[in-house]
Parts: structure tokens; sequence; C-alpha cells
């Protein structure tokens, strides 16, 4: 395996690789654009990257189903960290083009919902047409395909482009959770503030199934900060879900609704437990009562003294 080299989903000038290069280790590691996230993981997979850098959720769109499929599917993988980057857009144009000049536009298809509202109100005749990814689509303006795309503005100079118009945003604040993938080993130790991704199967659809499910988490106070259905493949009403739920697999609550999850599911996949982003210990909300490790403990050797006549 290439201890050194790290993936992510490319071409050059990505949101990716902006969001790979915040990443401390980055400076002293072979980055690898790839074609897709698929190939992206495939790359760790195979041992030819120790890592890759893959867009997972959009504070706009949601889940990016293309990584959440791959990470449910395939030999596992495990997420090790997460990056947030604010997304801005700019239109990126060959020098000499106007806004009157602009006929198609391209971009990745998550951008879209992004500019829809900018689209509509400053180039309402223009045609979209989707791109692999935004920098793709700066390529695919370089190249005559089409006037304009909408990436970063730091993408224009790689490709020989314009941004015609910066700052461009149908909502305020957006940003874009990516994760760092790797084989799979033991999480990093608890800070404090983490985050644990599981994908769950449900056994059989009936009612109160997704009810069973979630109350593996509530009972212990467990919060949950992302669920998101994806269909198996294997027919119309078979689901699995993606969850991100609140604390580290060796908290005392976490690893007992994961424990839960197992006797009721068919299969749990653990994705990780990681460092939240931009989150501090300080910054987490205390727990409920009773949900403690403490607690937890204390319940255990009540229990115990109980089997043995001590309580």
């Amino acid at each position: 395996m290439s201890a050194t080299r790290y993936t992510y989903l490319g071409p050059e000038g990505t949101f990716t690789e902006a969001a790979l290069r915040t990443l401390p280790e980055a400076a002293t590691r072979e980055l690898v654009p790839m074609v897709s996230v698929p190939t992206a993981l495939d790359a760790v997979r195979n041992g030819d990257a120790a890592a890759a850098l893959v867009p997972i959720e959009n504070s706009v769109e949601g889940g990016v189903t293309a990584t959440l499929d791959e990470l449910a599917s395939g030999a596992p993988l495990m997420i090790y960290r997460e990056v947030l980057l604010p997304i801005t857009f700019a239109l990126l144009v060959r020098p000499g083009t106007g806004l009157s000049d602009v006929k198609t536009v391209t971009g990745h298809p998550v951008a879209q919902p992004q500019v829809r509202n900018w689209l509509r109100n400053q180039l309402p005749d223009a045609v979209w047409e989707s791109a692999a990814s935004n920098a793709d689509g700066a390529r695919l303006v370089q190249e005559g395909r089409f006037d304009a795309a909408f990436a970063g503005e730091f993408a224009a100079s790689t490709y020989g482009l314009e941004p015609l118009v910066t700052e461009i945003h149908d909502a305020e604040n957006a940003e874009t959770r990516f994760v760092l993938v790797g084989r799979p080993a033991r999480p990093s130790a608890p800070t404090g503030a983490d985050k644990t991704s599981v994908v769950i199967w449900l056994g059989d659809d009936h009612p109160g199934a997704l009810l069973e499910l979630l109350q593996e988490f509530a009972v212990r106070g467990v919060n949950l900060m992302l669920i998101q259905s994806r269909p198996t493949g294997a027919g119309i009403g078979n689901y699995c879900f993606a969850v991100d739920a609140e604390g580290h697999i060796s908290d005392r609550r976490v690893g007992e609704a994961l424990m839960g999850l197992k006797r009721i599911c068919p299969k749990v996949r653990f994705l990780g437990s990681y460092p939240r982003a931009g989150v501090s210990a300080a910054d987490v909300s205390t727990l409920r009562p009773g949900t403690s490790d403490t607690e937890f403990i204390e319940a255990a050797e009540w229990l115990a003294r109980s089997q043995d006549g001590r309580a």
C-alpha cells in the first residue's frame, strides 16, 4: 500500500481538492485526482492509496448518494475524520465572454440546487447540463463545450478561465462535509466531541420497523445527526439506512445502541468513530441523566451484585 498517496474526487480544482488541502498532512502526501467517488475509494480498497477524501453531505441537498452507496457496499472502509468547507460558486468563462454570451452552463449536479435562483434571475434562458464535477465543468468550458461553468473561483487559473461573477449562492452559509476514508482499523481515541457512522439494514418491512431501529438510540440518549434511506437494490421496499450518531463507539451509550441494532438487524456496517469538525468537547451539550459512562457502569455493577445476592 502507498502510505503517502491520498486520492480525491477530481479533476484538479474541485472543492474536494480544496477541502483536502486544509488537512495538515496533505502537504506531505501525493494527492491524486480520480474521475469519480467509486474510483477514489477503490484505490484505497486495492492498496493504491492510504486514504481518499470524498464528499458525503451538503447543507442544501443532504447526503451525497454516490458516497453513501459506496460505503454501504463492497469491501468495508472506515471514516477517520471529516472536513467542513464553506461553498460559494463563481461563474467561470473563457476570456472575453460576457454575461449576455452565456447560453450553456455546466457544473456538478449537487451545484445546481445551490445556484438555481441566481441562474433563473440572471440567465433565465441558459441551458444547464451536468458534469462529473465542478472542475470537470471548468475543463469543458476550456475546451469550448460550454459557455460557462459553476465552480470554485480557485479553479479559474487551472483551466485558463476568468471568474465572470463571484460569490454566487442561493443559501447563506452553505457548506459541504467531506470524509477521509481508509481501510478498517481501530478507531482513534474519543475526544468528547465525536461522531459515529453506521449503515443499518432492516430485517423485514413491517409496521414500526424503523421505529424499532430508532429506539435503540433513543432509549440510551444517543442523538442522531443524520439518517438517510438508500435502496439496497434487492427490490422496491428494500432499504438500508445511513446514520450519523453523536458520540464515540467506546461511549457506553453508543456501544450498547450498536449492540442493540446488531441483535435486531440482519446487517450493521460500522463506518467509524471520528472527531466532529469544528466542534470541541466544550461545545457538546450535557448528557441526559442516566446516559453517562459512569451511570452505565454503576448499573452493570448493580446487576452483578443482584445476581450474586449482594444488592
